[in-house]
């Protein structure tokens, strides 16, 4: 198997974005996509594994895209073909050690929220390879320091968890633990000047799996990926877009699309919403929908209006209420409440500053207030 593209991380949002966009490029046109996928699970979930199973069995899952596009209605199920191998990290540690290096050429990820939390356990011990490193990012010290003793040329990374410079985050990181292992400058420098480490943002709702596994996901997908000297892309595709402007994709998704779904969970605590109630239930009650849109249209739009954004902001907005509008989408306001207050702060508190920044005479009160408040 000589798969040029290694991907940590099983979950339907891969599924429906990274993996889903190479197979579409291979189909297309096989010179638009780098090659195939080798996919590792790096959890102990039963749900993973089940996924990893069926990859195993099949190599193939239906993705379905269900949602609105402007007036159209779009309801299809592409069939994804792009993973061909399927592997987990505890299990086939010394395969992926062989792997890394001479194989893969890009490396993908989206190990979730802890997925960059360090652990005390991964010691330098770890590097006599009898044991898999508990941490992503000392799963790649390791993997890298493989790849670089074989002599193999540096690989591009794209990692996809969300946030921010996830790139240059990842990279510090896995230094930090190469430093700490004591491992030699020369190794340091490879990490650091010759390995390409990616920032990007990926934006798609992906709100369902199937199981074993596929997802049924929206139709709206984007992944903004900054522009880098001698970086490798898996394919390409028209829902990718490299920018030199990273930060201007990640201002629109945070301050509209991720600070809408957290003021539509502010309400619902407060209100004591439904247990089951939706982003889609919410945008259909005006006790909902009327606050959002006051605070769209007061509180946030004037400052990408004085960041001479106007235009593009209102475009956008109007994507997002499309995709809040999905009909098809069951996506829980339940869900998106987990980490409520941290989000509040992440998502709410850039607004304010920057209106601050930009000494704008609005007054922001339902951001204040919903940043005053703890909700259980």
């Amino acid at each position: 198997m000589s798969n040029p593209i290694l991907q940590f991380g099983t979950s339907r949002f891969l599924q429906a974005h990274v993996d889903i966009f190479v197979a579409e490029a291979a189909r297309r046109d096989t010179s638009k996509a780098l090659g195939k996928i080798t996919v590792v699970q790096t959890t102990s979930s039963a749900d993973s594994r089940a996924r990893t199973e069926a990859l195993r069995a099949t190599g193939r899952y239906p993705v379905r895209i269900r949602g609105r596009r402007g007036d159209e209605t779009v309801d299809v199920t592409i069939e994804s073909d792009s993973i061909t191998e399927a592997l987990h990290a505890n299990e086939d540690w010394p395969l992926l050690l062989q792997r890394i290096q001479r194989d893969v050429k890009v490396i993908v990820s989206n190990t979730a929220d802890a997925g960059y939390a360090l652990f005390d356990e991964d010691t330098a011990e770890v590097l006599d390879g009898r044991r898999t490193p508990r941490g992503f990012a000392a799963k790649l010290a390791m993997l890298l320091h493989a790849r670089f003793r074989a002599g193999a040329e540096p690989i591009t990374l794209l990692p996809c968890e969300l946030v921010s410079r996830n790139g240059d985050t990842l990279r510090d990181l896995v230094c930090g633990v190469a430093r700490g292992w004591k491992l030699d400058d020369a190794f340091i420098r490879y990490l650091t000047n010759d390995c390409i480490w990616v920032n990007s943002l990926v934006d798609r709702i992906v709100s369902e799996p199937i199981v074993p596994v596929g997802a049924i996901a929206e139709p709206y997908a984007l992944w903004a990926i900054e522009r880098q000297p001698r970086m490798v892309l898996p394919c390409e595709h028209e829902d990718i877009v490299v920018t030199d402007d990273l930060a201007h994709y990640e201002r629109l998704k945070l301050l509209l699309l991720n600070l809408g779904h957290t003021m539509l969970a502010e309400i619902w605590r407060t209100r004591d919403g439904a247990p089951d109630m939706t982003v889609l239930d919410a945008m259909r009650d005006p006790a909902y929908r009327d606050p959002l849109e006051t605070v769209w249209r007061d509180e946030v739009l004037p400052v990408f209006t004085a960041l001479g954004q106007h235009d593009v902001a209102t475009e956008y907005l109007a994507s997002v209420r499309d995709r809040f509008e999905n009909p098809f989408l069951v996506h829980r306001l339940a869900d998106i409440a987990r980490n409520h207050e941290e989000k509040k702060a992440r998502r709410f508190q850039p607004v304010i500053e920057l209106a601050s920044g930009l000494k704008l005479d609005v007054e922001q009160k339902r951001l204040r207030e919903a940043l005053q408040t703890t909700t259980h």
